[in-house]
């Protein structure tokens, strides 16, 4: 089957187009084609031999952390999916990704496509809503009437969890370039804040929650807007606890968990068009479109997901 690898780790240029074997299920897991799969800044961060501690692979590594497509084998076991079913999961397996014309996945991993998202739109989903939901609902247990500020809320992760929190009656404060505001109150946030423009952490305080996947300067600034007892949670670096002693706040550094029930949660708030996709680029299945997709998300500036089209 035809897929894209890395061989080594580097730059976009070790992106490269091959024929690999086609995965074979085991007992308790499925074959998807994929019809569709996305780009996340994890991907070229491995590419690039920055996470080699926390995800240690062997080479040739096929990237990728998102499919959408459709069952075309069952393994013995399978009990709740067949043949023919639209899916989408966030797949356990590491060197063997989504950047491919097939993937194996775990039955428990999965969840039904809902039927009005296009494979496009749900390949956008796992991995971001995945990580906006165990921030604000497993982490920070985000209730009715709560303060939350969202860092980057025109990415992937803040997005949808601008929605999420809004879901569950949160106020949401996010910050972004002027050009994306009008895209960010439409999907609900109450605030939106020009980072260029606005010092944040002196226009906010008293915040319940803040979802930084900004890293760096944001990240420090971000204790300040919290009340005492507030939960900041990042996806970017890890937290300093001395920092959060002195503010009196709760961290975490979350590290995404695959969950097939979570993700079926949130299929269910996409039927009921609670929550929305955010795809703002869509690029061809190809060596040249995929490093294409790694250069716009590696500008940090994407305006919702990078989408790869296999179908």
């Amino acid at each position: 089957m035809k897929a894209v690898v890395i061989e080594q780790y580097g730059g976009r240029e070790q992106l490269k187009e091959r024929d690999v074997p086609k995965p074979v299920p085991k007992s308790n897991q499925v074959v998807m084609e994929i019809h569709a799969t996305s780009i996340n800044p994890i991907d070229w961060k491995v590419r690039e031999g920055l996470l080699t501690e926390r995800v240690p692979l062997q080479f040739p590594i096929i990237l990728g952390w998102d499919a959408a497509g459709v069952i075309t084998e069952v393994g013995s076991e399978v009990k709740n999916y067949q043949i023919g079913d639209r899916v989408f999961a966030r797949p356990a397996t590491t060197d063997k990704g989504t950047y491919a014309e097939y993937t194996a996945v775990d039955e428990d991993l999965l969840a039904r496509i809902p039927e009005n998202l296009t494979f496009v739109e749900a390949a956008s989903i796992p991995l971001a809503a995945l990580t906006a939901w165990q921030c604000l609902v497993d982490f920070a247990n985000v209730q009715k009437d709560y303060k939350v500020l969202i860092h980057a809320g025109a990415g992937g992760v803040g997005s949808l969890g601008i929605q999420i929190a809004k879901h569950f009656g949160a106020y949401v404060a996010t910050t972004a370039s002027k050009e994306n505001h009008e895209l960010l109150r439409s999907l609900g946030a109450d605030l939106v804040i020009d980072y260029k423009a606005v010092d944040f952490e002196q226009a906010l305080e008293g915040y319940d929650i803040v979802v930084d996947t900004v890293g760096g300067q944001t990240l420090r600034k971000s204790y300040r807007v919290l009340k005492e007892g507030g939960k900041l949670v990042f996806v970017v670096e890890p937290p300093d606890e001395a920092e959060a002693q002195r503010h009196g706040v709760n961290t975490a550094f979350l590290w995404l968990n695959e969950n097939g029930e979570q993700l079926q949660q949130l299929a269910d708030l996409l039927k009921k068009e609670i929550v929305k996709p955010s795809v703002g680029h869509v690029l061809p299945f190809s060596e040249q479109g995929i490093k294409e997709a790694h250069a716009i998300s590696e500008s940090h500036h994407a305006k919702g997901k990078i989408v790869i089209k296999m179908k």
